[in-house]
């Protein structure tokens, strides 16, 4: 896609339904934040769960066996300033941008009896969608009278992507889960069983799982279960 060569600025856009903040822009916010400006950064965060198995007598470690996917997690940081430095527009104190703010991003909504889904917007993209984990306010520049002028905010959100969405996405081929598939045109229960435990050999405990007599008789449409395998087994 071609660039327009406009600076886009960051919207911070919040939504009382977690459904419409999937699709929707500005015009279906229920309240949005221009930021002053664009972020340097951000900070990405991926988090594994694995389960807290009890270590062997006499072992010097132990397996870890992974559980879940933890939804990402993102931190970015946003800048208030009134000197009028920035943008030639010298006001009085940042109070009323850092009520606005607050009111967007925490404040509990009577309606949706909670705070906002909040969605980053930048220029056509979606930069991430969740809800604030934490926000705190460094208070960097006062006038004489004691009112403050500059402020950095920072934000942690976490992904309120569906656990089924999320599920999903992650793709996730272990032989340790039940999985549903609808078979398609071209495929065999060995091509299918090579996609989701990493080898066609447990076809034929697939075929008794799902009552199949002959696996090569495989119609598109149909969906089969494909249980949890003991990969060590003959």
């Amino acid at each position: 896609m071609a660039t327009t060569g406009k600076l886009e600025k960051m919207l911070i856009l919040g939504f009382q339904d977690p459904k419409k903040a999937e699709t929707g822009s500005l015009l279906d916010a229920d309240e949005h934040v221009t930021v002053l400006i664009n972020p340097e950064s951000y900070t990405h965060e991926y988090k594994l769960k694995y389960a807290d198995n009890a270590q062997a007598q006499g072992t010097s470690g132990q397996e870890m066996k992974y559980e879940k996917t933890e939804p990402q997690e993102i931190t970015f940081e946003f800048l208030f300033d009134n000197t009028g430095i920035i943008d030639d527009k010298p006001r009085e104190s940042i109070a009323d941008e850092i009520k606005a703010f607050k009111t967007l991003l925490v404040n509990f909504k009577d309606d949706a009896h909670q705070p906002n889904v909040i969605k980053l917007a930048w220029g056509e993209n979606a930069v991430f969608i969740g809800r604030v984990l934490e926000l705190s306010i460094t208070y960097k520049l006062f006038s004489p009278n004691g009112h403050p002028l500059r402020a950095v905010a920072k934000v942690k959100l976490k992904s309120t992507i569906e656990d089924q969405k999320r599920a999903a996405e992650e793709n996730r081929h272990s032989p340790d889960l039940t999985h549903i598939r609808m078979v398609k045109a071209g495929d065999t229960l060995p091509l299918m069983c090579a996609r989701i435990y990493g080898e066609p050999r447990f076809y034929l405990q697939v075929a008794a799982a799902n009552g199949i007599g002959n696996f090569r008789s495989l119609k598109p449409g149909m969906e089969l279960v494909f249980p949890p395998i003991d990969k060590n087994s003959n």
